[in-house]
């Protein structure tokens, strides 16, 4: 029998990835688990690479494909990646330090660089030296002049926060969530607070106990369960969900979870501008979150405010099908 990977990169794909994209992520050194998820009905790439094991799902939607993948996943630690998301060839020698260094930690979160869709090129640039864990200082807080010698501090997400009473009132909780007030510095003054802080939501970019990733898959699977045997599987929004859902399935208040790796960069992806991504609707997984945690103040204002912000996400989604049949040809220069 082969001897268990020390990491699992999984990825869900409708197989349009690029050429490029396929060969970094290859390129990426030592005996690790690559995790392929098609769509069903889409042409597989045949790959050479022993380490790549590919699956393909029943369903279309995000959430099936990454729930599958993760299923699949047989590595120690799980690395979730979209199909244009780059990762340093050396990430394996990464983990294996950190977790060495820290076993108790559930999650490293990698330090990501968004490129700008018009200078693409910088994706292919030379990938600097991941910093040596041992020089850099723990932190629970970095400042702009400490961040790159800073291994800072993750703390679990707050979900023992109050309920936001005013989005319970329809008017207000529109009203809070539509009205875009920002103070001196730029920050929102009545959107949700509850996301700022030393903590993290998404799954994405970030390498995972997967140990304790098998242990909640079953029951995130339990809280698809509707009526009976009806089961309503959210095709979107997986990302967010899996993420707060391991924090609160292991949760201790005010715990350290782990760390926040510095510059340079190990994530690197193009930004698109955002008028030509699709609004993303996270209601029907944020309902999951308060249907199997219901104690959470935390999942209620994530709930709510995704409930009221789908209303103005419908509007952005009407706007873009627009705006994407203005620039239906044209050609974006993305690798």
């Amino acid at each position: 029998m082969p001897e268990k990977s020390f990491l699992s990169i999984v990825t869900p794909t409708r197989g349009n990835f690029s050429d490029y994209w396929l060969e970094q992520l290859l390129n990426v050194r030592g005996d690790l688990e690559f995790v392929l998820v098609y769509y069903p009905g889409v042409p597989i790439k045949a790959i050479a690479d022993t380490r790549v094991k590919t699956i393909v799902s029943p369903y279309k939607g995000e959430m099936m494909q990454r729930f599958l993948g993760f299923l699949n996943a047989t590595g120690e630690y799980v690395l979730a990646l979209d199909d244009d998301d780059f990762v340093h060839p050396n990430i394996l020698e990464l983990a294996k330090g950190y977790f060495q260094k820290f076993p108790e930690s559930w999650v490293l979160r990698l330090k990501s660089n968004k490129i700008d869709q018009n200078e693409p090129e910088k994706v292919k640039a030379e990938w600097p030296p991941i910093p040596d864990l041992n020089s850099l200082k723990v932190l629970d807080r970095s400042t702009p002049e400490t961040r790159s010698i800073t291994l800072q501090t993750i703390t679990i997400a707050p979900l023992e926060n109050a309920l936001d009473w005013r989005l319970l009132i329809p008017f207000i909780g529109l009203f809070i969530v539509f009205l875009d007030r920002r103070d001196a510095e730029g920050n929102p003054i009545t959107k949700r607070r509850d996301a700022r802080g030393p903590h993290i939501e998404n799954f994405n970019n970030k390498i995972w106990n997967n140990s304790m990733l098998q242990q909640i898959l079953p029951e995130i699977s339990r809280s698809t369960k509707i009526l009976g045997s009806l089961t309503w599987v959210p095709s979107s929004a997986f990302d967010r969900l899996v993420g707060l859902f391991f924090q609160a399935y292991f949760y201790q208040k005010e715990s350290a979870i782990g760390h926040w790796m510095p510059d340079p960069e190990q994530i690197r992806f193009v930004d698109k501008d955002p008028k030509l991504k699709p609004p993303r609707f996270h209601v029907a997984s944020d309902f999951l979150l308060i249907k199997y945690f219901p104690q959470y103040g935390y999942f209620w204002n994530l709930f709510l405010f995704s409930f009221y912000g789908s209303f103005r996400a419908l509007g952005k989604l009407m706007k873009w099908k627009l705006t994407k049949k203005k620039v239906g040809t044209q050609k974006i220069n993305l690798i």
